[in-house]
């Protein structure tokens, strides 16, 4: 979805940058972060930010730190927003910056974190390790809170109204950002004081959705059905807007550079 709000420039720039098997498509490497967090262990903290309990706020110098006994600070997944945006944006304003640095790594592993701080918990309550020790069962099925939110609900979206067809859920969304939320997306991509990107505006907005929608009626032992499922696909289907349309700001922002730079 992100590769249709590219610009010229930046489009160019991320193909080069994608590996072959990716085949100039920035969707098809979506989930290369979820599966090499295994072997590079040291990934695992930085798909997600953690939260006190119930206070449904989200502060950086608080809660970006791994679960290690530890606490390392920045390992978090606005962090790893931020360290890899400059990465990618470090390139172009200085050119010995590029062999330190694994840029089609960094593309992709930034493309996914922008997309798990719009899942809302992803920014969950540390108690529950973002709803993922919330066991319940959807519908007939036992799963825990944070699947339900990862997986389940898309994968129900697509068996009741999208004809199990991914392209035609992302056409409808697409349609919505043209339609139902144009007047807001224009802000959508913006951050204050002319910043490439803004994390934590990020999580604040998901821990705030998680507590008003994710963690709502949704207790260990409950079973969420067709209540939950239509209330809360909404705004399931407006992050993952808001994620792609974000998304594609930031590598514009990054790859504008490029051009500015060169013609300085």
């Amino acid at each position: 979805m992100e590769m249709e709000y590219l610009t010229e420039d930046a489009l160019v720039a991320v193909k080069e940058l994608l590996p072959d098997s990716a085949e100039g498509d920035l969707a098809a490497v979506c989930s290369w972060a979820d599966e090499i967090r295994f072997h590079y262990h040291w990934s695992s903290a930085l798909h997600y930010a953690d939260t006190p309990d119930f206070l449904c706020n989200y502060k950086y110098c608080r809660d970006c730190h791994d679960s290690s006994r530890f606490r390392r600070k920045d390992r978090c997944v606005t962090g790893a927003i931020h360290n890899y945006t400059m990465q990618l944006t470090s390139v172009f304003r200085d050119s010995k910056s590029e062999l330190n640095y694994n840029l089609t790594e960094a593309l992709m592993f930034l493309s996914h974190f922008i997309g798990d701080v719009h899942q809302p918990l992803h920014v969950g309550f540390t108690g529950d390790e973002g709803g993922n020790t919330i066991i319940l069962h959807w519908f007939r099925r036992k799963a825990n809170l944070h699947h339900v939110w990862d997986t389940l609900v898309i994968d129900s979206a697509l068996k009741t109204f999208y004809e199990k067809d991914l392209a035609i859920m992302i056409q409808a969304i697409q349609r919505n950002i043209t339609n139902d939320w144009w007047s807001d997306m224009s802000t959508w991509p913006y951050c204050g004081n002319n910043e490439t990107v803004c994390p934590n505006q990020y999580a604040s907005e998901s821990i705030s959705l998680a507590c008003k929608f994710a963690y709502r009626n949704a207790t260990a032992g409950s079973t969420l059905e067709d209540d939950y499922f239509y209330s809360r696909l909404p705004i399931v289907e407006l992050r993952l807007a808001q994620g792609g349309v974000r998304l594609a700001a930031v590598l514009n922002n990054i790859f504008a550079s490029k051009a500015k730079i060169a013609q300085a």
